[in-house]
């Protein structure tokens, strides 16, 4: 299941969507340093479950400059870097110097056996709801995606299961111990849907 959780590759462009576009360039105080949790459910003896990771991370505006719609921004880790607001954040004028900039990203993994076939397609679908002109500065990106495998073998010796997917490609992944292998079979159909969430929100000093 880590496959699907790549931070690193996942979540910047979904922040850049967020409001905030990237790159880097003074120092004050950090804000406080990255939360990450993690939770999962499962239901015994049922194949698949659920799995959220959520990272909160936080800096803090050092300098801006309204004309270049630029922002200096402090991270945790006490390495600044500037950002340029896109055109979408219609309530840029509003944030001041000294404002802690909060971006919380959710990544949710559901993982089930389609016994129903009552799935759609795969593909990916998006959100993007920002905050009204004259309110507080935040925004929401959400994005989820689909992904179908078929059952090609199981092997319970092993107790794993391989999928083939869309693509032509293959993965044999490690079921749970408390899944009775021997009641499913070839040809069933597993979908993932991986659905990744940023939130960004400005609080006042």
């Amino acid at each position: 299941m880590n496959a699907f959780f790549n931070k690193e590759a996942r979540w910047v462009p979904l922040i850049a969507a967020a409001l905030f576009i990237f790159t880097a360039c003074q120092s004050a105080t950090p804000p406080p340093p990255p939360e990450t949790s993690d939770a999962s459910a499962f239901q015994e003896g049922v194949p698949g479950g659920i799995v959220v990771n959520t990272t909160k991370v936080s800096a803090r505006v050092t300098a801006i400059d309204y004309d270049q719609r630029k922002v200096t921004l402090l991270g945790a880790d006490g390495e600044p870097f500037t950002v340029t607001v896109g055109p979408a954040a219609v309530n840029f004028d509003q944030v001041k110097k000294g404002d802690l900039v909060n971006l919380t990203l959710t990544e949710e993994l559901v993982v089930f056996v389609d016994d129903e076939q009552a799935a759609q397609g795969d593909g990916s679908a998006a959100v993007v709801a920002l905050a009204p002109k004259g309110a507080q500065p935040g925004g929401l990106v959400a994005e989820t995606t689909q992904i179908t495998g078929t059952v090609t073998s199981i092997d319970l010796m092993k107790h794993t299961a391989t999928l083939r997917f869309e693509d032509g490609t293959t993965k044999t992944f490690k079921v749970r111990d408390d899944v009775d292998l021997g009641k499913h079979k070839a040809g069933e159909r597993v979908v993932f849907q991986i659905t990744e969430m940023v939130a960004l929100s400005v609080d006042k000093p």
